[in-house]
C-alpha cells in the first residue's frame, strides 16, 4: 500500500509507476483505491464511472479498467456536500450529516470489491487518500490504515519535499500512527526533489533515527510534464512554465481553469505536441490573445458560468470570439457556449435555476434525467473550417454528463455522429465548436488537423499514453530501491 503524508505528495503517480514497473517484471498486478475524492473521472467499457487516476494505473498495468479498482468515487459539489458514485453508478449525495451512517454501507462495497480483485491477481497496489495521520478521522477509516489492516498490506509512506518540511511530515506522521501501524510502514519515498541529492547530506540517516528506524527507499526527482492522469486539479499548479522571454510557441492554447474543472487531462495530447503551449488561465488579465480558447468540463456548469462572468473572463472570451479567435467547449464548456441553461430538478443548483450562456452556439441545455456514462465511437460530420478535410474521420471518446442539449432548427452542423445520433455543434466558420466527448484530442487526425488550422507547422505524432507510462516507470526505476521493494512484497 502507498500512503502519503498529505494530499498532492504523488501517491497516485507513484502507484501508476509501480503498476508499470511490476507488470514489466511479470506480475499480474492491479491498482485499488477504496475511495477517491475527485472530479477527474472516466468511464469503463461497461459504462461505469471511476477516477481517471485509477484508470491510468490500470492502463499502466496493461489492464482494462474495472470499477472494482475504485468502488467509491466522491465528487464534491458547491454547498451541497458531494455526489456519491458507488460501484460506478450515482448513488445519491453525502454530507457531514449522513457520512458516518454511510460508512458501514461503503465498507461492505469496498471490501467486496477488494476481495474480488485479490482473488484474480498476483499483487494489488493499494493507494491511500490524504494522510493516514488525521486523528480526527481515523475512526472507521475506509481508505488508509483501515484498508491496510484489512488487506494485510505492507506500507510505503510518501512525502513531497517540494512542499517543504518533508522530514517533519514523515516523522510527524509516524508519531501519530498507532504503534502497530508503524510496524506496517516498511519504507519512505521522498518525492518531487529538485536539485543536487547531495544537498540532503546526512538527512536520510537522521530521518531513519527519528522515524522508528524506517529506511528511505528512494528520492524521486521532480518530473515535469508527466502526461499521466492525476486525481486532483491541484496538479495544474505544477504545469509547465511559460515559454522563455523573447520566444513564442507556434500555437498558444488557453484552457480556462474553472473552479470545478474536470477531466483536465483531455488536453495532455495538445501539450505533448512540439511547438504547442497549453496554459491554464483563471484571470482575465492572463488570457491575452491566444491561438485558441478552450472551456473544459466542469462538475457544476451553472456555478462556473457565473464565475466566468464575475471574473471578466466571459467578456474577454466573447471579444476574442468576435475577433475570430477559435473557442472550443468540452462537455460543461460546450453547454456554456449555448444560449440557455436550465436546472428544473435541482441536479446541479437550486431547483428551477437557469442562466444565459455565452450564446456562441444556438443550443439550449437542461439538466435532467439519468447521468450518461459511456465510451463512444463517432464519425466527424462537420464540413466547415478545419473540419472540411476531416469529414468521415473516426473519433473515440467518452461521455460523463447529466445535461441534455438541443440545437436550434435549422441550426449549425453537428460536430460528429454517434451511431446515428448527432453530438456537438460547429458554427458556420468552424471557429466555435463544442462536443460532449472527453478525450477528443486523443484522436491524432482531429488534433493535428485542428492545430494546423491555428498555424501549427508540426508533423505531429501518434499520441500514446503508454509512452508516458514507460517514461514515468523508467524515471522511478532509476531512483527507487527495487530490490528492497521486492523483499517487502515477498515478506508481505
Amino acid at each position: 500500500m502507498v500512503l502519503g503524508t498529505g494530499s498532492n505528495v504523488g501517491k497516485s503517480i507513484l502507484v501508476t509507476a509501480l503498476c508499470r514497473i511490476l507488470a514489466q517484471q511479470g506480475y499480474r498486478v492491479a491498482p485499488f483505491k477504496a475511495q477517491n475524492i475527485a472530479l477527474n473521472a472516466g468511464v469503463t467499457p461497461e459504462g461505469h464511472e471511476m477516477a481517471r487516476s485509477t484508470i491510468a494505473q490500470a492502463e499502466a498495468a496493461g489492464l482494462t479498467p474495472h470499477v472494482d479498482m475504485n468502488p467509491v468515487l466522491i465528487k464534491p459539489e458547491r454547498d451541497r456536500g458531494s455526489q456519491l458514485v458507488l460501484d460506478g453508478r450515482p448513488a445519491g449525495r453525502i454530507d457531514g450529516k449522513n457520512w458516518k451512517r454511510m460508512k458501514s454501507v461503503l465498507r461492505a462495497h469496498i471490501t467486496a470489491a477488494f476481495d474480488r480483485l485479490r482473488a484474480d491477481y498476483d499483487l494489488i497496489l493499494l493507494e491511500g487518500a490524504g494522510s493516514p495521520a488525521e486523528i480526527n478521522l481515523k475512526e472507521d477509516d475506509l481508505v488508509n490504515m483501515g484498508m491496510a489492516r484489512y488487506a494485510r498490506a505492507p506500507v510505503l509512506l510518501v512525502g513531497n519535499i517540494d512542499q517543504g518540511g518533508v522530514f517533519a511530515a514523515l516523522v510527524g506522521t509516524m508519531v501519530l500512527l498507532e504503534p502497530v501501524e508503524r510496524t506496517w510502514v516498511k519504507g519512505f519515498v521522498i518525492n518531487k526533489f529538485r536539485g543536487d541529492p547531495e544537498l540532503l547530506g546526512e538527512g536520510l540517516e537522521m530521518l531513519r533515527e527519528r522515524a522508528f528506524n524506517t529506511p528511505t527507499l528512494g528520492v524521486i526527482p521532480f518530473l515535469p510534464d508527466i502526461g499521466v492522469a492525476a486525481e486532483d486539479s491541484v496538479l495544474l499548479d505544477e504545469a509547465r512554465p511559460p515559454s522563455p522571454a523573447g520566444t513564442r510557441p507556434e500555437v498558444d492554447v488557453a484552457v480556462i481553469r474553472l473552479p470545478h474543472i474536470s477531466n483536465f487531462d483531455d488536453f495532455d495530447p495538445l501539450a505533448a505536441e512540439p511547438g504547442v503551449e497549453v496554459r491554464f488561465v483563471d484571470k482575465a488579465g492572463e488570457l491575452g490573445r491566444p491561438s485558441a480558447v478552450i472551456l473544459p468540463g466542469t462538475k457544476l456548469t451553472l456555478n462556473d458560468l457565473a464565475w466566468l462572468r464575475q471574473t471578466g473572463l466571459a467578456e474577454s472570451i466573447l471579444r476574442l470570439a468576435a475577433a475570430h479567435v477559435p473557442v472550443v467547449g468540452i462537455c460543461g464548456g460546450y453547454q456554456m457556449l449555448g444560449r440557455k441553461l436550465r436546472d428544473p430538478d435541482g441536479v446541479e443548483a437550486e431547483a428551477g435555476a437557469e442562466a444565459g450562456g455565452l450564446a456562441l452556439l444556438p443550443l439550449d441545455t437542461s439538466f435532467a434525467g439519468t447521468k450518461r456514462t459511456v465510451r463512444v465511437e463517432a464519425t466527424l460530420t462537420a464540413k466547415v473550417g478545419p473540419f472540411a478535410a476531416l469529414e468521415g474521420a473516426p473519433v473515440r471518446g467518452y461521455e460523463i454528463h447529466m445535461g441534455r442539449s438541443r440545437l436550434a432548427e435549422p441550426g449549425p452542423a453537428p460536430f460528429c455522429v454517434i451511431g446515428g445520433r448527432p453530438d456537438g455543434a460547429v458554427d458556420a466558420e468552424g471557429t466555435v465548436w463544442g462536443t460532449y466527448l472527453h478525450g477528443v484530442f486523443d484522436n491524432d487526425v482531429l488534433r493535428h488537423g485542428w492545430l494546423r488550422s491555428l498555424g501549427w507547422q508540426g508533423h505531429g505524432h501518434r499520441f500514446d499514453r503508454g509512452l508516458a507510462y514507460d517514461r514515468l516507470a523508467e524515471h522511478v526505476r532509476a531512483h527507487l530501491d527495487l530490490e528492497a521493494l521486492e523483499q517487502i512484497i515477498a515478506a508481505g
